[in-house]
């Protein structure tokens, strides 16, 4: 554990922020300035999120400002200032592929709703707005600039007329571009796609190719408005995917009830859920039966029956009868807050081949820049018969290709998709990183108890040693040995034991780590755990035949009996093991269980390694033996139920937690959480990180395979300034709906 830290983290909303590679820009340039310990910009949901060391009250202007600088075009307001407050506290120390990340509870305040709704898609006001006002001012600069060059090119007009007349309709087709391009142009920013539009569409004017010119603005313009509703549409279909956020809860009072915010009602008020409306908040019904749909958090189809005393979560939706419910975790601290949380913050986790292309990007730019200027000016110097005009006209085209768009918008919208199509079907990816890393698990290491089988302990057999000790005897004895124990095992004797306990009979509780509890009973020595502890102190225990978890009990030094405690196993745990194994995984299986119970567990679902009896500490060596085991690229994931297992998790490449539905410390330990407890959903993650990968390269092929091929027609003269135009934004669009597949995931 690191030593607390006091952080100051906002978020700020970019109002207009509808292409990537602006994005890039800003997070960039953000991210410089000094006192700014850490940015990231979500192009996918429009924030910029920051954190400072200190708590200065200009940060939010001295930001904006710099994005003014940026993109003109982009407004920022912040989301949330309620949030802006230092929170103390130790990161977690849990370092994966090289960079830790530290988790942290946000405070959701009544602002995230309005994040949320401009999540959606909200419509922006400027230049490439593709806001419903902004498409249709866009939508008549273009036919206006269509109509006017039409005219130039059939009116019988030569010289300055003609220039005049496709100058109009350049200067309303793209004025805005070339403007633009002079502002970054004088704060020092050159290379970018305003630059590139600019520069190939005035040179086309140079060298008299007018209707060019203005042609390749136009369709420029066209693509970069369908790429906008593109972006848009999908960032649309992720937020009503995740639309688990409750718009208001009926608040009991002593009036009747009201509406209220979720962020307005406390742990231990009481609220109303009539029939059709969402759970807003986390709590435990008191009155009522109804179905609950709980497709939005787990990805089940199947209602769940809720009646009083049931835990429900936020997020659920009440189906046919009336639920009162008492509250027991405010709104910022609900189930919905932290997944919306997660799944909104996830792509600041960006994957290694995100980061690879954002780099690229900021090489490739300036790299086709000079390229262009020696293919203009080199042939003509160098070839005979070779003229400017001809080559400038190539170089132009050149850049026109050039545009990396296609790239840098389509990847992290393939990502968000994927991270998405997961959250759809049950399962929460932290971050693209994950998602990437699961292609290269090679070990699926699972804990038995809670994740392999139901944790559901039920004792089936109380045998005494002797004569001399009735069951229900040696079962009292157990009970109160196991009476401060929070283990599931210990549960389930005292479940089975089921009388009134007196703790004033306990005394000198000591817990021997691993091994049970040692224990003084109305004076007499208790020992019960197993066969280790009793091997200490000098007893031999009969092994049952039975499988099941066994609980040894002595009594002043001499051996008493045992009791049996069996778990059963999860319905689809040996189809989730079967089918990684078909995948070419390799399956193990590390337990603190007795052997017998665990190899017994292991044949039965085929698991092929199994390592039982371990300590925490023990499961982390095997951990690190299979990490020297494996090949440089390959990853292993850890499968727990997250409560106790929290130095494997940390320890894995990939960490994943059961059991989401309530256990926080999964959730937060871990790098992706089953929000339904089933180990066949790592196999649909699998299948769904496969997707993605697959999807986000043949983007990656496809873009740079068609620039390619149009460099070199375009540098050999073969390709004109329409099908540069194409090969720049068709290929983004194209890139962009292919990128919106993930989310039809099956």
């Amino acid at each position: 554990m690191t030593e607390a830290v006091s952080k100051i983290k906002r978020e700020l909303l970019l109002e207009g922020l509808d292409c990537a590679n602006c994005a890039m820009k800003i997070e960039d340039g953000v991210r410089k300035m000094d006192g700014i310990s850490s940015c990231s910009v979500n192009f996918a949901k429009s924030t910029l999120t920051f954190e400072s060391p200190e708590d200065r009250g200009e940060w939010v202007s001295e930001i904006t400002k710099k994005i003014k600088k940026l993109e003109p075009h982009v407004s920022v307001r912040e989301l949330n200032p309620r949030t802006a407050r230092v929170h103390s506290q130790g990161t977690h120390g849990h370092s994966h592929d090289g960079h830790a990340h530290a988790h942290e509870g946000h405070n959701h305040g009544a602002g995230d709703h309005e994040a949320h709704d401009h999540a959606d898609g909200h419509d922006h006001g400027h230049s490439h707005d593709h806001g419903s006002a902004g498409i249709r001012i866009m939508s008549i600069r273009l036919a206006a600039g269509a109509v006017i060059t039409a005219a130039a090119m059939l009116l019988p007009v030569t010289g300055w007329a003609e220039l005049a007349i496709f100058l109009a309709a350049y200067l309303i087709t793209g004025g805005d571009i070339v403007l633009q391009a002079l502002r970054n142009i004088a704060r020092g920013q050159v290379f970018d796609e305003y630059f590139l539009m600019s520069v190939a569409t005035i040179g086309a004017f140079c060298v008299g190719q007018y209707p060019e010119g203005v042609a390749v603005m136009l369709f420029y313009q066209i693509g970069e408005m369908f790429q906008g509703i593109a972006v848009n549409r999908s960032r649309k279909s992720i937020s009503a995917m995740m639309d688990l956020r409750p718009d208001y809860a009926n608040l009991k009072t002593a009036d009747g009830t009201k509406q209220v915010t979720p962020e307005e009602v406390g742990v231990g008020d009481t609220i109303v859920v009539r029939p059709g409306e969402k759970i807003p908040l986390d709590g435990k019904v008191t009155e009522g039966r109804s179905m609950a749909d709980t497709s939005a958090l787990t990805g089940e189809s199947v209602p769940r029956i809720l009646e009083a005393g049931d835990e429900v979560l936020s997020g659920f939706i009440n189906k046919n009868g009336v639920l009162t419910i008492e509250v027991t975790k405010i709104y910022g601290e609900s189930t919905a807050a932290k997944i919306l949380d997660l799944v909104q913050n996830a792509s600041s986790n960006k994957a290694p081949t995100e980061n690879f292309i954002t780099k690229f990007a900021r090489l490739y730019t300036p790299v086709v820049v000079i390229v262009a200027l020696l293919l203009a000016l080199v042939p003509p110097l160098v070839v005979s018969g070779a003229t400017f005009s001809d080559w400038i006209y190539r170089a132009l085209i050149f850049l026109v290709i050039s545009c990396p768009c296609a790239l840098v918008v389509s990847i992290p919208l393939g990502f968000f998709g994927g991270i998405g199509a997961a959250s759809k079907a049950g399962i929460l990816v932290k971050g693209s990183n994950y998602l990437e890393a699961l292609n290269d698990v090679k070990y699926f290491v699972f804990d038995k108890t809670g994740t392999l089988t139901k944790g559901t302990f039920r004792l089936t057999e109380t045998r005494p040693a002797h004569d001399g000790i009735r069951p229900e005897q040696l079962l009292e004895y157990a009970a109160f040995a196991e009476f401060h124990s929070s283990h599931p095992i210990a549960e389930s004797i005292r479940d089975a034991y089921g009388k009134e306990m007196d703790v004033s009979r306990i005394q000198d509780y000591n817990e021997v780590a691993g091994h049970g509890v040692r224990v003084r009973l109305d004076g007499a020595q208790l020992l019960a755990g197993n066969a280790k502890l009793l091997k200490d102190e000098g007893m031999e225990a009969q092994q049952p035949d039975a499988p099941g978890t066994v609980v040894y009990v002595a009594v002043d030094g001499k051996y008493a009996g045992y009791l049996l405690i069996s778990d059963e196993v999860k319905e689809d745990a040996a189809q989730a093991v079967g089918a990684l194994q078909k995948r070419g995984k390799q399956t193990v299986m590390l337990t603190g269980d007795a052997r017998p119970v665990a190899e017994k567990v292991g044949k039965l679902l085929g698991v092929n390694e199994v390592h039982a009896e371990l300590l925490p500490q023990d499961k982390v060596e095997h951990m690190e033996r299979l990490s020297r085991l494996k090949q440089p690229k390959e990853k292993i994931a850890f499968v727990g139920d997250g409560m106790n297992d929290t130095p494997v998790l940390a320890r894995a490449d990939v960490g994943i937690a059961m059991g989401g539905l309530g256990s926080d410390a999964a959730i937060e330990a871990a790098d992706i959480v089953i929000m339904n407890d089933e180990p066949s959903k790592i196999v649909t993650a699998l299948g769904i990180a496969g997707r993605t990968r697959q999807i986000v390269w043949q983007n990656i092929i496809f873009a740079l395979a068609v620039k390619g091929v149009f460099l070199l027609l375009g540098a050999f003269g073969i390709a004109t300034m329409w099908e540069a135009v194409f090969s720049d934004v068709g290929v983004t669009l194209l890139a962009v709906l292919n990128a919106m597949r993930v989310l039809k995931l099956k």
